[in-house]
């Protein structure tokens, strides 16, 4: 983790490893009710560049359809994005600091019994 004054926007950094193949990733995490733009995608690209081979970018809230554009431009690094939706169903599909459990719910209806 960064996450520092002067960090450029970066937040951590990691290694995606797919097969043989290792790619560079830095990360930027925004705690975020509204919505992420173009700006803060175009912002955070500048901060990757020269460092890194990928981008990922994390909200609690959700992104412009100009921040989805602007991170899927071509000729630019790869920005990946992921909104406070995906982030939720992540957490739950890995078991990361949440657990699930389905209830059924049983009620009863006395007029129906009632009549026998």
């Amino acid at each position: 983790m960064r996450g520092k004054s002067g960090d450029g926007g970066i937040d951590g950094v990691g290694v995606l490893r797919v097969n043989l193949v290792s790619f560079q990733v830095y990360f930027q995490c925004k705690r975020w009710k509204g919505s992420v733009g173009s700006k803060e995608i175009r912002d955070f690209r500048g901060a990757l560049q020269g460092r890194a081979d990928k981008g990922l970018f994390i909200t609690t809230g959700h992104f412009t359809s100009q921040a989805s554009d602007e991170a899927t431009r071509d000729g630019a690094i790869a920005i990946d994005l992921i909104d406070g939706d995906r982030l939720c169903e992540l957490l739950k599909e890995n078991r990361l600091g949440v657990t699930t459990e389905m209830i059924e719910r049983v009620s009863i209806n006395p007029e129906w019994f009632g009549g026998i």
